[in-house]
Order: structure tokens, then C-alpha cells, then sequence
């Protein structure tokens, strides 16, 4: 896949904050984030049909990529083949990733707002 200038390095700076995911998976979320800023939007449609239009790819191509990117190793492409799938295991994730913004705020802060979403937890 050609690759937009940066994204390389992108990738080495996920890699570097959160040092437990696999290359696929930092892969999988440089695209995710990238894909994000630049369409400003997260939302699955919108940023595969611009990842898809900055890239030269078919939409559905970066559609599925996207989606393998979260969903459970037992629901990935591939599975059936006996490669070898992981779970994302957003557990793992939080303290690099508190590390990773506490990282990008000023020193003399006092304070820090944390929202998180339950919504899925139903």
C-alpha cells in the first residue's frame, strides 16, 4: 500500500508510546489515526472513503482493514487459515496511552479531564 509522506514515522511514534501492540496493530491504528486528522471524522464510512480516495485503494479494502483493526482475532479475515489473529486488549493500552498525553501537556498543569465512554457496555 503507498504510503502518504509521514505516516512511516507516524507508525514509529505509536510504536514507541504504546510498545505492547503488535506491528499489525500499529499499523492498523497510524491508518485509524491518520485517517481521522486528515478527514476529520472518525467515523468507519468516512474514513475509509477518504483513506481510500488518499491512497488509491478501493474503499472497501481500507473499510475491512479498519475494522480488523478492533474487532475480536476469533472475527478477523483470515482466521479460518489458521493465521495467527490478535485482540486488541484495550486494557493493556491505558496507561501508555495516559503516558502518551500526559507527555503532550505543559508541566505546570494541575489538572487533567478524562472522559471515557461506557456506552458499549450496555
Amino acid at each position: 500500500m503507498a504510503r502518504p509522506a509521514g505516516l512511516s514515522q507516524w507508525h514509529q511514534t505509536v510504536s514507541t508510546y504504546l510498545p505492547q501492540l503488535s506491528q499489525p496493530q500499529v499499523k492498523g491504528l497510524g491508518l485509524w489515526s491518520v485517517g481521522i486528522v486528515l478527514a476529520q471524522s472518525c467515523g468507519l464510512t468516512t474514513v475509509a472513503a477518504f483513506l481510500a480516495a488518499l491512497l488509491g485503494k478501493p474503499e472497501a479494502t481500507i473499510r475491512a482493514r479498519l475494522r480488523g483493526w478492533y474487532r475480536a482475532a476469533v472475527h478477523k479475515s483470515g482466521v479460518t487459515r489458521g493465521s495467527k489473529r490478535r485482540t486488541l486488549e484495550v486494557v493493556r493500552c491505558f496507561a501508555p496511552l495516559l503516558r502518551w498525553v500526559l507527555a503532550w501537556t505543559v508541566p505546570t498543569y494541575q489538572q487533567l479531564a478524562l472522559a471515557m465512554d461506557a456506552s458499549t457496555l450496555g
